[in-house]
């Protein structure tokens, strides 16, 4: 079973708007801006056999704020920067109390079941408490960001940027591995 690293679309990968103090998914093309220096992070999680998945609750699909074609669009530019594996979504709101929404595991376990992954040595990179949620009832390693939506829910690391994150992972994979050849 392979390890994988579970990314949070938006405010990691892509800029997310900010509106009455609250983080909000773009819904347009013309809202959607790539946070590109994220790239080079991203290979480094590859090249240490990491297999990339984007994870990300878009509930205006079912609210109808938000166009299929519009979201494909989106994840399309975002196929093209990134060296991502699989891309999963949940297009439900809360009220419809779906197993895909984050905090729920739902898109982890999914992605575990078709990528054979092993959710005890994967980790969940976001600046969300919902995905430290979703992580620790999944048995992921957390590492949030820190900002103004990790809350008060319990995560593993927080630490201040993402080049700090991808290398608290690789020291994590380092750890493991030694252990593993200790045995």
């Amino acid at each position: 079973m392979k390890p994988a690293v579970f990314i949070e679309r938006d405010g990691i990968l892509n800029r997310a708007r900010i509106e009455r103090h609250q983080q909000l998914s773009p819904l347009t093309l013309d809202q959607f801006h790539v946070n590109a220096e994220v790239v080079p992070l991203l290979y480094e999680l590859k090249a240490a056999g990491l297999i990339i998945i984007v994870t990300t609750n878009q509930p205006g699909l079912s609210r109808g704020s938000q166009s299929r074609g519009e979201l494909d669009r989106m994840h399309r530019m975002l196929r093209q920067a990134f060296p991502i594996d699989d891309l999963l979504v949940c297009p439900h709101e809360d009220a419809d109390q779906c197993p895909c929404r984050k905090p729920k595991p739902g898109l982890l376990t999914e992605a575990a079941f078709k990528w054979h992954l092993n959710l005890d040595h994967s980790y969940v990179i976001s600046d969300k408490w919902q995905d430290a949620e979703a992580a620790r009832n999944a048995g992921c390693t957390s590492l949030l960001l820190d900002s103004p939506w990790v809350g008060k829910v319990h995560r593993d690391f927080l630490l201040p940027d993402l080049a700090s994150i991808v290398e608290k992972i690789l020291q994590l994979r380092a750890s493991r591995r030694a252990v593993a050849e200790a045995k």
